[in-house]
């Protein structure tokens, strides 16, 4: 759960950017490796690729 929620916002190039706070809250550090998609119902999920990998290694969906 985000304690703080940060708004941002999409730029011209497509890119967005994330507070460390969020990535920190998160259990993520500088240069941690992510895999990001989406649900389908609206929202961006992001995972760490190594948990998301061993999912699908496993039979687990995303």
């Amino acid at each position: 759960m985000i304690r703080e929620p940060a708004e941002t916002a999409i730029s011209e190039n497509g890119t967005v950017e994330l507070p460390m706070g969020v990535i920190v809250e998160a259990g993520l550090s500088v240069g941690a490796r992510l895999l990001a998609y989406s649900d389908g119902e609206g929202r961006i999920v992001l995972r760490r690729a190594e948990d998301a990998i061993d999912d699908l290694l496993n039979g687990r969906t995303l």
